[in-house]
């Protein structure tokens, strides 16, 4: 099993010094991965399914990530997740072809196609076209990513005779994670994912979504050069052996813990609590 940590740029490890210091302890004790989350906007006042309050903080998730990989030298650094159908695909395959390469190769794209109204609404995107544009921006980056000459003709991005350097470090660009547990989200990490990410799942709820995953497997070809679907969870409960040996009969592969937000040393001793599962 492989640990990641979730929530390295928002609440208190907005704060440069905290996060540096919580990245450097989990680097140290073995933790695989540190995980941002995204919201560009919330909605004020909260409205469900607003993950927070308005006013709580969270930064943009390639700064918070570059500034990590410039205190850190092996742990992974994860977007957990990036909305990509709120960007601008050509600039969002610079952003992170940047990341990667600053972070010299350590970067895992989660992504996601969103889910608050209320956001678009706020950047001027159609809320209903958000699955249609999160499969054409893989696309994009892609093209972006590893052709020679790029181009693309698609519905919302269209492009030739221009080049974007430099690319990633990663062969073929960073892996890409998909989140969420809808039907459309299965079928988009199956078709066009190294991974799938689910959040706040416990493991019944895991199996269940796993179960699915391997029905969708059965009717949806799925790229060779992918290699297998990598899955990960964000567990809505506190891990311990007995959890931690659930979810990997489940066939998870990687738990990513969210830590908690009251102060640094809570967070500190998480970590610590994480590094005696890890062994």
């Amino acid at each position: 099993m492989k640990f990641g940590l979730f929530g390295i740029g928002s609440g208190i490890c907005t704060q440069p010094e905290v996060a540096r210091n919580v990245a450097r302890a989990a680097e140290d004790v073995g933790i695989e991965s540190l995980w941002t989350g995204e919201h560009v906007v919330l909605p004020d006042p909260r409205e469900p399914p607003s993950p927070a309050p308005p006013n709580f903080a969270m930064l943009h998730p390639s700064t918070s990530l570059a500034f990590l990989a410039g205190v850190t030298t092996r742990v992974k650094l994860g977007t957990g997740i990036v909305l990509i159908a709120q960007r601008n695909p050509v600039v969002l395959a610079k952003e992170m072809a940047s990341l990667d390469v600053v972070s010299q190769g350590r970067l895992i794209l989660g992504i996601g196609a969103g889910y608050l109204h209320q956001e678009f609404a706020a950047l001027g995107i159609p809320f209903n076209e958000r699955g249609a544009r999160t499969d054409e921006a893989i696309e994009v980056m892609r093209a972006l990513w590893t052709q020679a000459h790029p181009s693309f003709d698609g519905r919302f991005t269209q492009f030739a005779n221009i080049d974007a350097e430099p690319r990633p470090v990663q062969t073929g660009g960073p892996p890409i994670v998909v989140g969420g547990t809808s039907d459309a989200a299965l079928k988009r990490a199956i078709r066009s994912a190294q991974g799938w990410y689910g959040f706040a799942l416990n493991v019944e709820q895991t199996v269940t979504v796993v179960e699915r995953l391997n029905q969708l497997a059965n009717e949806i070809e799925r790229p060779a050069a992918l290699g297998e679907l990598e899955l990960s969870v964000t567990p809505g409960l506190r891990l311990d052996d007995q959890i931690v040996t659930d979810f990997a009969e489940a066939g998870i592969e990687r738990l990513i813990a969210l830590m908690p937000q009251d102060t640094e040393q809570s967070v500190l001793t998480h970590i610590e609590n994480l590094a005696e599962l890890i062994g």
